[in-house]
């Protein structure tokens, strides 16, 4: 998290002496994005290991401070870039950032009980065929970005793919809020401040919804609780296209914000209740990467659609289709994933007796069995 918060730092203050939109890129997004990586990675990870009975709780109120950001960052940018310009901003902006080098000072090592285990001879190492340098950077591409659970957890497929998809359209209302609401003569002021008031909804609404999420009797309907969080944020895109009255869209922002603060618990609490921890930070790799791309992908498309129509209603359109279909799929692919494990235990159940028999007596030879069985009766 320090060395993202050092990366990130320093990629906003080398933007604010960028000459051209080449050393821009580079800078503010390659840069600022790695730095940005390492630091949000860490904290999920780390958040994971902290808390297992009240994590979707612990989620919620780290990710207020998510919340807080986006109410106040369109309001502190405007000011800077009216006040000291934009590389003056960016200089600030590297300032803010380089904070997460304080948090990164006050995580430590996750405390264990556990008694390490003596120390016993190690064996001789038996030979093993090598491998060639480019089996072996496979093997650990493989390993890192989890391809082996994404092979053998058929949950994780379904997630990964819906949540990639559900990529696609959930960063465009974001990006086209504010463009849309100027284009139909709102000042820039306010149309910034939609942009708020979905942060500050989210500052109050996300603990509630991590209150619900944590408790026992859902813990088990949590990915269709997500499915359902992103169907609503898809049909409540479609309200944009009633109307671009400052009313609408304010009561937009308050309906998108409950829907929001659905996915922002559940889509790691999801993920973390998929995956065994320790395998976490891949399978978190590998989403992460995904979603990346699917979010730099999305926005071009998105203007490509406005330029083809030169109507924003499309946008919100085609939002609402790909969240919606990204729901339904997670929804019926949990669903189905559900059903097999079921028919698989329950054949375990019936056909497999030795399932039936406690861990000790497993241990025992036939006839210390008939002996003990002997011996408890009365």
């Amino acid at each position: 998290m320090m060395l993202g918060g050092l990366l990130s730092s320093l990629g906003m203050v080398a933007s604010a002496f960028s000459a051209s939109l080449s050393q821009f890129f580079f800078t503010a997004g390659f840069i600022t994005g790695l730095g940005m990586c390492f630091s949000f990675q860490s904290s999920i990870t780390v958040l994971g290991l902290y808390f297992v009975h009240r994590r979707p709780l612990a989620n919620a109120l780290a990710s207020i401070g998510i919340s807080v950001g986006v109410t106040l960052w369109p309001l502190l940018a405007r000011y800077l870039l009216e006040t000291l310009g934009w590389r003056g901003a960016f200089l600030i902006f590297g300032g803010i950032v380089l904070h997460c080098c304080v948090c990164g000072a006050i995580l430590r090592p996750v405390a264990t009980s556990v008694v390490p285990e003596p120390k016993e001879d190690a064996p001789l190492p038996t030979k093993t065929p090598t491998r060639s340098c480019l089996a072996t950077c496979v093997s650990t591409i493989q390993y890192h970005l989890a391809f082996d659970i994404l092979r053998h957890n058929m949950g994780f497929r379904i997630y990964i793919v819906g949540v990639a998809w559900m990529t696609l359209g959930l960063s465009v209302p974001h990006i086209f809020l504010v463009p849309y609401a100027m284009h139909h003569g709102m000042d820039e002021y306010w149309a910034a401040m939609l942009i708020s008031v979905i942060g500050f909804c989210n500052i109050f609404l996300r603990p509630v919804a991590g209150l619900l999420a944590g408790r026992k009797s859902l813990a088990a309907y949590r990915m269709y609780l997500f499915a359902m969080a992103t169907l609503a944020n898809g049909l409540t895109n479609l309200l944009c296209t009633v109307s671009a009255d400052f009313s609408v869209l304010l009561s937009y922002c308050l309906v998108y914000s409950l829907s929001m603060c659905g996915i922002g618990i559940l889509v790691f609490q999801v993920l973390m209740d998929i995956v065994p921890m320790d395998r976490f930070p891949n399978a978190l790799g590998l989403m992460t990467v995904l979603s990346g791309v699917f979010s730099l992908i999305s926005p071009p498309l998105a203007g490509l659609l406005l330029d083809t129509t030169n109507n924003f209603n499309y946008i919100f359109y085609a939002s609402s289709f790909l969240l919606i279909s990204a729901s339904l799929f997670m929804g019926g692919g949990f669903y189905a994933s559900d059903k097999k494990k079921l028919k698989q235990n329950g054949q375990v159940k019936v056909e497999d007796p030795v399932s039936e028999i406690t861990p000790m007596q497993q241990g025992l030879t036939s006839e210390d069995k008939a002996s003990s069985q002997e011996a408890t009766v009365p």
